[in-house]
């Protein structure tokens, strides 16, 4: 329950910053950008940001977990490769997902619309 809704939120939050983004889409067509270009741009600065998220998040797993496993009672164990990486991977391909979608709308758009857009 806990990742469904990790992923339900962390869809909205990305969704929500792409589609905000609609008049800076709209100004660099306006100026030129092809949609190829402001589609690479999004989805590049998305990848950035979900990196460095799944990066701070392994390194605190393996930093917190020995101390939580020690609190619960339980003895450490190790890792389950399979929740080591289907869980980054499916927040990382999320986040593209929650950011390619209103992108990719947002490119589709006339630019002098995207403009008046408020």
């Amino acid at each position: 329950m806990g990742f469904v809704l990790a992923v339900v939120g962390l869809y909205a939050v990305v969704a929500f910053q792409v589609a905000r983004r609609t008049r800076e889409i709209g100004v660099r067509m306006a100026l030129g950008a092809q949609r190829v270009q402001v589609l690479g741009m999004i989805l590049r600065q998305a990848v950035i940001v979900a990196g460095i998220g799944i990066a701070i998040g392994l390194f605190l797993s393996v930093v917190v977990r020995p101390a939580l496993m020690v609190s619960l009672g339980r003895p450490v164990s190790s890792f389950d490769p399979v929740m080591i990486t289907a869980v980054p991977l499916s927040l990382f391909l999320i986040t593209l997902v929650a950011a390619g979608i209103p992108a990719r709308r947002a490119a589709q758009i006339d630019p002098q619309r995207a403009l008046r857009q408020e």
